[in-house]
């Protein structure tokens, strides 16, 4: 999986970089001052490197929590998110990481504790108000699970914190982490769902459908709650009815006892990161479909197609839901 990594000098004796690098015995192992000489090099092309990324070995030293954009919140009064990790394993057209970063190698952050202080320090400010951190914004949370060990190691900072709440948004089926420890009802595990024709079309390398339902089975069986995030809603002929075929599937499957949200959100990104992808994958059709620049410079579909879309998923998930579990990543709808 991974034939390239590269480390930073100060790291070389780091117990968590060693470890992770024990599990690529036969990797070429290349050392560099910081990550960004490699991760921020000019002229790298990202859809080459997306077949064989390599992997980067890091320490974050300031940063580990930012707030999270005003939409990217499921009720709590103060929203932060955190990033272990860079890029993802997937390789999802609409990812706005593509457009984001020069580079699609995948950097961890090796230095874990800074983290947790971070967090424990965000926690002990909010008081008594509700703080949510969200980790999956620059990566997905448990796809290199295996690799870095995050819910072993993340997850005794929240147990610890309960008046705190994570969601970790993945759509992965690495999940034997999560099944091996006793569940915590401030923990989501919150799964990202498009139609199946839309996924096997745009979603690559990632799972099925299928297989992220299947997931979600199991991990609500153990008593984990979670989430359901339809979010880029993706506009193609007949999509109405495939979000009403999935939203009817998925429903079938869950407990909605142990649902804590719903999210939904239309297919938006910064202009800047837009063209990057065109630029990338200029015969993608997702890229010719009906899109305007809107006045705050992101794109999205344009408003006859955007709305009605919107309005049909969010009135299809009600006669599920209680509205007060349905979040929309809008202005309005």
């Amino acid at each position: 999986m991974i034939d390239q990594i590269y480390i930073e000098e100060a790291l070389l004796n780091h117990p968590r970089a060693r470890a992770i690098m024990r599990q690529f015995p036969d990797a070429t192992v290349t050392e560099c001052k910081r990550y960004g000489e490699i991760f921020n090099r000019r002229a790298q092309n990202f859809r080459l490197q997306k077949i064989r990324p390599a992997l980067i070995l890091a320490e974050k030293y300031a940063n580990h929590v930012l707030p999270s954009p005003p939409e990217y919140a499921i009720g709590g009064e103060q929203n932060y998110y955190f990033s272990h990790m860079l890029n993802c394993i997937y390789d999802c057209r609409y990812c706005f990481l593509q457009g984001m970063y020069r580079s699609a190698h995948y950097v961890v952050f090796v230095n874990y504790e800074d983290f947790f202080q971070a967090i424990i320090e965000k926690v002990r400010a909010a008081g008594d108000a509700s703080a949510h951190f969200f980790s999956g914004y620059d990566c997905d949370s448990l796809a290199l699970d295996p690799v870095t060990d995050f819910v072993k190691e993340f997850l005794p900072v929240f147990r610890n914190h309960p008046q705190a709440l994570l969601e970790l948004r993945t759509k992965s089926t690495q999940i034997r982490s999560l099944l091996a420890r006793e569940p915590m009802p401030n923990c989501i595990i919150a799964y990202s769902f498009t139609p199946a024709e839309i996924a096997a079309a745009i979603e690559h390398k990632t799972p099925p459908v299928s297989k992220r339902l299947q997931a979600l089975q199991r991990l609500q069986a153990h008593g984990w709650h979670i989430g359901l995030r339809f979010d880029p809603l993706i506009y193609q002929e007949g999509v109405m009815e495939q979000y009403d075929r999935l939203f009817a599937q998925v429903f079938e499957c869950i407990d909605t006892t142990l649902l804590h949200s719903v999210s939904l959100g239309s297919f938006r990104l910064p202009k800047s990161f837009y063209k990057a992808l065109a630029r990338l994958y200029p015969e993608e059709v997702l890229f010719a479909s009906p899109l305007a620049e809107t006045i705050d410079g992101m794109v999205t579909y344009r408003e006859n197609i955007r709305d009605p879309l919107l309005s049909f998923c969010k009135h299809s998930l009600l006669e599920y839901i209680p509205e007060s579990k349905l979040f929309c990543c809008e202005p309005e709808l």
